[in-house]
């Protein structure tokens, strides 16, 4: 993991001291609430639908055990919502004070960062200072700017992989914190950086995606991707670089991010993405980029070329720990941990949640946080507690939060495999699910965004709970089911090859099906956004339009066929009628039942 160095301290140090006055000037009437808004944006602190919003950067997805701990403790003592935000939220649901509280959780996020629903803003600075103090922030977690760099989660562990990009994903972070020039783009900015072969980071969903490859001389070197995006418009990233030397990758990323500060558009929101600039303009944007990069590296004297010893220095943060030898007579075999009975659940985990390493001695190990009586993604307090230690006693003190928005373990001897699945089972984090359809990415939804216009956590919690039988589950396979609340796809229901959008009619909640996406993984194929089904369905149908698609896929498979690849064999027009098959009139008013809340205040760059 990268270590912090005494600048960087004093940087996050100084800003939590920032915000504090800040927030103290705001609470006295000194600051107003309009002037204090882009302030505590740039720290990541939203005003939600209830309650503020505390997004945490996690830069590449990396945690330490000791930064585990602190967010168990952010959540247990400061995830509280006051009563009045309590009657607001829960209203007749539950009584103040008894313990059905919706309280004390760390959410992890499809860009690798995690999110805190009910601290109080006045309680903000305490909560920047205690994240400081293991050397974490919230800084450009929002805000039209460059934000959180993502990664694949097997960074540096991976057999396919070529090089390691959590250096250079450090870098381009250095390089983007408060860039001088880039701290009010026309709107946000995403990144993400991938060293496999294989995709994991679903790099050509972003605005810029960047892959680590090797040219026919064996050089190191990236492919370059500019304007993916979700949203509105779902496009595909335009390759503007087939091979670009590594050294010149700030250089070229000022170009790409200079051009779209310069042409994006700032009249319209919802046109104000690069995706936008790059489809409208084509080959003129790459042209101007390759115009902007060539002054950069010439006039310019390529001010930001990484030199071989700063690669070199931070690379040495990226080195594999220095991992405990195990005894003969510590090594736990499966025959003295696991119970007969449940070897069948052992063997599934290895299969579902256990990865290959690139040494040979040492396996990744995903711990589910996809089960039943929990948002997709929610950990609360014990559970975060419960990571920290299974990773100091098994992954050399380190987690990394998934696209997925999972944990992984990435440190994990062969041998230890048993023990923890026992240690993971206990505690509830070891179900076999990893890729399969109870797996699924949702976002908070309209239970917590002001933005949202339909809940996801409901409709995660229906699907999950029609589908407990593990037996059902591995044999349906590998699925990949997203839901979100709002077009903004923060669920990124597009890429998923079951798409669940919450969408608005005549105030009441609606969902739209969708079928064929897929990130750009070997298990989906390329990159592509998927097709709706048709008519949106109520709350009570989605169920009920899951099952539909996947009994037809159960009809149709061949042996060993995934549903994606059934899918694309037999067509979406057979899945779509399945679909639109599944209509309930007699109690069409009954479908869309679920309140939604509406009149509070909300961040319309809250995506």
């Amino acid at each position: 993991m990268y270590q912090y160095t005494d600048f960087d301290r004093q940087f996050i140090q100084s800003r939590a001291a920032q915000h504090r006055d800040q927030l103290e000037r705001n609470l006295a009437g000194m600051l107003s609430d309009e002037e204090f808004r882009p302030l505590r944006l740039q720290n990541g602190w939203y005003i939600q639908r209830y309650a503020p919003m505390l997004r945490v950067a996690v830069p590449y997805g990396e945690l330490s055990a000791k930064q585990v701990r602190v967010l168990a403790k952010i959540a247990r003592e400061y995830d509280h919502p006051t009563k009045d935000v309590f009657d607001k939220a829960i209203g007749t649901q539950a009584t103040w004070g008894t313990t059905h509280l919706p309280v004390g959780y760390g959410h992890f996020s499809t860009r690798q960062n995690v999110q805190f629903n009910w601290i109080p803003l006045a309680k903000s600075a305490d909560v920047m200072d205690l994240l400081a103090t293991v050397d974490m922030h919230g800084i450009q977690t929002s805000g039209s700017c460059i934000r959180n760099i993502t990664s694949d989660a097997l960074a540096g562990i991976a057999p396919d992989e070529i090089a390691d990009p959590r250096p250079f994903a450090e870098i381009i972070r250095q390089w983007s914190t408060l860039h001088p020039e880039f701290s009010f783009l026309p709107r946000k900015f995403k990144i993400a950086i991938t060293g496999a072969t294989e995709d994991r980071a679903a790099t050509a969903w972003h605005d810029v995606g960047l892959h680590l490859i090797k040219n026919a001389e064996g050089e190191l070197g990236f492919k370059v991707l500019v304007g993916g995006g979700m949203g509105r418009t779902p496009i595909i990233g335009t390759t503007i670089r087939e091979f670009l030397p590594w050294n010149q990758i700030m250089n070229f990323l000022e170009a790409v991010v200079r051009v779209y500060n310069r042409w994006g558009r700032r009249d319209n929101l919802y046109k104000a993405r690069i995706k936008i600039l790059v489809k409208a303009e084509g080959q003129r944007y790459i042209d101007e980029v390759e115009a902007e990069y060539q002054q950069i590296i010439t006039t310019d004297g390529a001010p930001h070329t990484i030199l071989d010893a700063e690669l070199a220095r931070v690379s040495a943060s990226f080195v594999p720990p220095a991992l405990v030898e195990r005894a003969q007579a510590a090594i736990n075999s499966i025959a003295n941990v696991v119970p007969v009975d449940r070897r069948k659940d052992f063997e599934r985990w290895l299969k579902q949640n256990v990865a290959a390493h690139k040494n040979p001695a040492l396996r990744a190990v995903t711990l589910s946080f996809k089960r039943l009586g929990h948002a997709p993604g929610d950990a609360d307090a014990d559970q975060l507690d419960t990571a920290a230690a299974l990773a100091e006693e098994f992954s050399a003190g380190e987690v990394r939060v998934t696209h997925e928005q999972n944990l992984l373990l990435p440190w994990v001897h062969a041998e230890d495999l048993p023990a923890l699945w026992v240690a993971a089972s206990g505690a509830g984090l070891a179900r076999s699910n990893i890729r399969l359809l109870t797996d699924m990415i949702a976002c908070p939804g309209g239970d917590f965004c002001a933005l949202a216009n339909a809940r996801s956590i409901p409709i995660a919690a229906s699907i999950t709970e029609r589908y407990q039988d593990m037996d059902e589950l591995h044999d349906l396979g590998e699925i990949d089911l997203h839901i979100s609340g709002c077009i903004n796809s923060c669920g990124h229901h597009h890429s998923g090859h079951i798409g669940v959008l919450g969408v608005d009619k005549d105030g009441k909640e609606w969902y739209q099906v969708s079928l064929g996406g897929s990130d750009g993984s070997s298990l989906s194929g390329e990159a592509v956004p998927g097709r709706v089904v048709g008519p949106a369905f109520g709350a009570l149908e989605v169920p009920g339009v899951i099952e539909a698609v996947l009994d037809t896929y159960r009809v149709y498979r061949q042996t060993r066929e995934s549903f994606i690849d059934c899918l694309k064999r037999i067509g979406f027009d057979t899945f779509k009628a399945a679909a639109n098959a599944v209509r309930l009139p007699e109690i069409h008013e009954e479908l869309h039942t679920l309140p939604t809340v509406s009149g509070f205040a909300k961040d319309t760059q809250v995506a």
